[in-house]
């Protein structure tokens, strides 16, 4: 299964987003940042997540922490779709705490202006 859409289709849909994310959530949540633009991941730590024996996937989780906040969680999945965690939470690679937007924004581009 190919995941590639054309560089049209994304911008369609992240304007989307941007333009209705507010309108899907409850009123005391709007205007809270509670929905993020994007986030940003370092390489370095990407490609040790998926460096993990198995690893042929790259999955996202989406979460939230306790003011509501929603961040991405990501981790590796095996070719049996699997997760690759271990009960042991010191022993799993799992990434969150991104570069958030908004606070931490990239420059404008067609995805995100």
């Amino acid at each position: 299964m190919s995941h590639d859409i054309t560089l049209t289709d994304a911008v369609t849909m992240t304007t989307a987003f941007r333009a209705d994310k507010e309108t899907i959530l409850a009123s005391n949540f709007k205007n809270q940042n509670i929905l993020p633009i994007c986030e940003t991941f370092d390489k370095a730590e990407v490609l040790t997540l998926m460096a993990q024996e198995g690893c042929t996937q790259l999955r996202i989780y989406y979460s939230m922490d306790t003011d509501y906040t929603v961040h991405a969680v990501l981790v590796a999945a095996n070719a049996s779709d699997q997760d690759i965690i271990s009960l042991s939470s010191d022993a799993s690679i799992l990434l969150e705490k991104g570069k958030r937007c908004p606070i931490y924004c990239p420059p404008a581009s067609v995805l995100n202006s």
